[in-house]
């Protein structure tokens, strides 16, 4: 991510103000409990798949958001080793927490933020 100033009102990604949906605090804790998901992506399409999830759920604009925000990394050039549900994308990758989810989960867990 480049330098940024916290004075867009865009993305909540650096403000001192951060407002997450339901579903991404919840998918901030299933990053929580493990230290990499998978991911992956069909060519020339910059949405991300969480290829574990139901089609009905809305996973990829999530995983779109908490990355704009700086919450999670997703890297398509480190596939999970041992893992053989990508499927038939041909971008595999993982997602992690950055730093700044680490830090918003803990927070999340001191004020006592439930899901819903």
């Amino acid at each position: 991510m480049g330098t940024c100033c916290g004075n867009c009102s865009s993305c909540s990604g650096c403000a001192r103000e951060l407002t997450l949906s339901v579903g991404e605090v919840v998918f901030l804790r299933r990053l929580g409990e493990v230290a990499f998901l998978p991911v992956a992506r069909q060519l020339g399409d910059l949405t991300p798949i969480y290829p574990e999830t139901d089609a009905e759920e809305n996973i990829s604009l999530i995983l779109a958001l908490l990355e704009k925000k700086g919450l999670i990394s997703l890297d398509y050039d480190k596939p999970l080793t041992g893992f053989d549900g990508y499927g038939d994308y041909p971008l595999k990758g993982s997602m992690a927490l950055t730093q700044r989810g680490q830090q918003v989960l803990k927070l999340m867990e001191y004020q006592g933020v439930v899901d819903s």
